[in-house]
């Protein structure tokens, strides 16, 4: 069985008893990039992301690297996520992802996202569950970032002790311009690829769900781990900027010290010909 055809059976939904229906969402980041180009799974739901309708689950796409799997027992997601792997750029190990559950409640004014439990929908519509993909696969990017973000301040901290506690900078040059161009790849990611703080395409069709979208937002705090993202990122970068001129300025010194003494050692070797010549 190839990428391209890929059929798989689940129920969209279950019910606990005496409870509401409910599905279960996992949001799975693969790699760095997916292509879902000519990639066919089902019936075409959405282009943008590419969602198709597997059987009676939801499979979502996003390019950045992250796929949703809803209403799919886990034996179908490993099927799918295997033959998935073939389309995914700088394929990660172990994958980042994120598990919700989505249950249905009484009417649109019920929907919400209760903390530490469901997403409350009032049907499990398409369009409603893209804006929860949406949210589900941006939150586990930020993850990913965040844990990246955070594994360069832990080398950027021993510079920065060493140069408060000793006066001293680093000589790894190369080092700090490895923690310069993670920090650029993480930037380039947040707001090129990812593009958190853009809403979904699918809001544009059905501007009514925009009360919903924002719920998840909040519940998810997207914009507040992007904010924070970003101040991480321009500290980074300004660190490393500023570790970085420093050495190229003790360079700078050392050379034009080497120049002084080379002059100095001339002028004495002239001045030692010249006597030399008189005697």
């Amino acid at each position: 069985m190839n990428a391209d055809q890929i059929a798989v059976s689940a129920p969209a939904t279950s019910s606990k008893p005496h409870g509401a229906p409910t599905l279960r969402i996992r949001a799975v980041m693969l790699g760095e990039r997916i292509n879902p180009s000519g990639l066919e799974l089902g019936a075409l739901v959405s282009s943008t992301p590419a969602a198709f309708r597997v059987h009676a689950g939801l499979v979502v796409i996003f390019r950045y690297g992250v796929v949703v799997l809803i209403g799919l027992l886990p034996s179908e997601e490993k099927v799918l996520t295997d033959n998935l792997k073939c389309r995914v750029t700088g394929e990660l190990s172990p994958y980042e992802e994120e598990i919700a559950q989505a249950q249905l409640c009484k009417d649109e004014d019920a929907e919400a996202v209760q903390p530490g439990g469901p997403i409350c929908l009032s049907k499990f519509s398409d369009d409603r569950l893209l804006l929860v993909a949406d949210a589900l696969a941006k939150s586990t990017s930020l993850a990913r970032d965040e844990r990246r973000v955070a594994a360069v301040f832990d080398v950027i901290e021993p510079f920065a002790r060493e140069l408060a506690e000793h006066g001293r900078t680093p000589r790894r040059r190369r080092g700090i311009l490895q923690l310069i161009g993670n920090a650029l790849l993480v930037q380039q990611r947040v707001a090129g690829r990812v593009a958190i703080a853009e809403k979904p395409d699918v809001l544009w069709e059905k501007p009514e769900l925009d009360r919903l979208y924002s719920r998840l937002e909040d519940e998810y705090e997207l914009r507040e781990r992007l904010d924070t993202l970003e101040r991480k990122l321009t500290a980074v970068s300004e660190t490393a900027n500023a570790l970085t001129d420093i050495i190229d300025t003790q360079r700078s010194l050392r050379l034009e010290i080497a120049v002084v003494v080379l002059i100095v050692i001339e002028v004495a070797i002239g001045c030692f010909q010249i006597l030399s010549g008189m005697h």
